[in-house]
């Protein structure tokens, strides 16, 4: 249990893959100053607009500027994590996590060897760590348990040197708040050891940290304005100040499909159910029509985002009926989302006064296999305390 309780950090770190960077057009005709930060921006806007091709030819024309420099390596990690995190293809996510392994080791490699000749080079450590956090992601899925807690000791070893070496970059600022944020949610014996062999959570900076590089972050800056918006919008139960931020990303990557699930999830919980509705007509249209990348397999993820919006009016019938759809798909990339079915479905049980039926779901969303997350903490609160829903503005 204290292994699998720590996953729920980690997952969090696999979490950056909801974030994507407003797109530019950059000519690159003749040598400029700052090419290569160029390359490395327009890659990571394509990968997180799931234009994995096009991020990929930009990020690799970053390493052949400076075939020494860590970065290029770390970001192309990177993108095939999020190319295997948002991938439905077997063959493609294998193809994915090996060459995410690749390029983690060249980016390490280069990152040692650069630390070599500069012990303060804050970007080398900063590539390091954002390789770290693509083999803790790999770590989680083969349960590599002992792995990973050595991974993430790593990178916030990796953070600190960075930060000395660089205190106003707000992309390791980022980064840290990830720690302090989450690992303030984890329970109590877990939450102690990862204090004691990584560093303390604490909400309040965590969110602080969040909040500095979602305003002044240069590369990761989306990507935080992406967990920012989660934060906000599941642990802090807050989503009026999750709107206007996953609004503006769902404008400017519409070929992210996380964005207008996000989106609609915020407009429900705010009980702008219409609004909600209209969100999820598209994604219907779109799954319909299989336009890529709204494939088939996110059918699920459309019930549980319809019965998250019948709850929010207090149909808890039809609710009931799209959230019953999410339980019987057995897939495993939608361990979470019946783990999140299953704490719905106790919730409305609570509503209707019928507590034990309520224990009995949440009991289950706690024994979804890969179902760590948000829901599984509202599962653990709601089996001590019954929810109750709040009184709406």
């Amino acid at each position: 249990m204290k292994k699998k309780c720590l996953t729920i950090f980690l997952i969090a770190l696999g979490a950056i893959l909801l974030a994507s960077f407003h797109e530019r057009e950059i000519g690159y005709a003749q040598p400029r100053p700052h090419q290569f930060h160029s390359y490395l921006k327009l890659g990571i806007e394509k990968s997180f607009n799931m234009e994995f091709q096009a991020g990929y030819d930009y990020l690799q024309k970053a390493v052949e500027m400076d075939t020494e420099n860590p970065t290029g390596y770390a970001y192309l990690a990177m993108i095939n994590l999020f190319d295997y995190e948002m991938s439905f293809d077997e063959n493609n996510r294998k193809k994915t996590q090996a060459a995410m392994l690749r390029y983690v080791e060249e980016a390490l490699t280069k990152g040692a060897k650069r630390i070599e000749k500069n012990d303060n080079d804050s970007d080398a450590y900063l590539a390091m760590a954002l390789a770290k956090v693509a083999k803790v992601n790999w770590a989680i899925h083969e349960k590599h348990y002992l792995s990973m807690v050595h991974e993430a000791v790593n990178i916030w070893d990796y953070l600190e040197k960075a930060r000395n070496g660089n205190p106003q970059n707000h992309d390791i600022s980022f980064l840290m708040g990830l720690f302090h944020y989450h690992i303030d949610h984890l329970p109590g014996l877990t939450r102690f050891l990862s204090s004691l062999i990584i560093t303390s959570g604490d909400k309040q900076k965590g969110l602080k940290e969040l909040e500095s590089a979602a305003q002044n972050g240069d590369l990761l800056k989306q990507l935080a304005q992406a967990e920012l918006s989660s934060d906000y919008l599941n642990f802090e139960k807050q989503p009026a100040r999750a709107l206007p931020i996953i609004r503006e990303l769902n404008e400017k990557f519409p070929n992210n499909y996380n964005l207008p699930f996000a989106l609609g999830n915020v407009l429900a919980d705010l009980g702008r159910a219409e609004d909600a509705f209209n969100i999820a007509g598209e994604i219907d249209k779109k799954i319909q029509a299989g336009i890529p990348p709204f494939i088939p397999q996110l059918r699920t993820r459309h019930h549980l985002l319809m019965g998250r919006i019948l709850f929010s009016r207090g149909e808890y019938e039809k609710a009931v009926e799209h959230l019953q759809k999410v339980l019987k798909d057995p897939a495993p990339h939608n361990a979470r989302m019946r783990a999140l079915a299953f704490v719905r479905m106790g919730m409305i049980c609570d509503i209707q006064k019928e507590r034990g039926k309520a224990e009995e779901y949440y009991s289950h969303a706690l024994k979804v296999k890969d179902g760590e997350g948000y829901a599984q903490i509202d599962a653990k609160k709601y089996l001590k305390t019954p929810y109750a829903k709040p009184p709406r503005n």
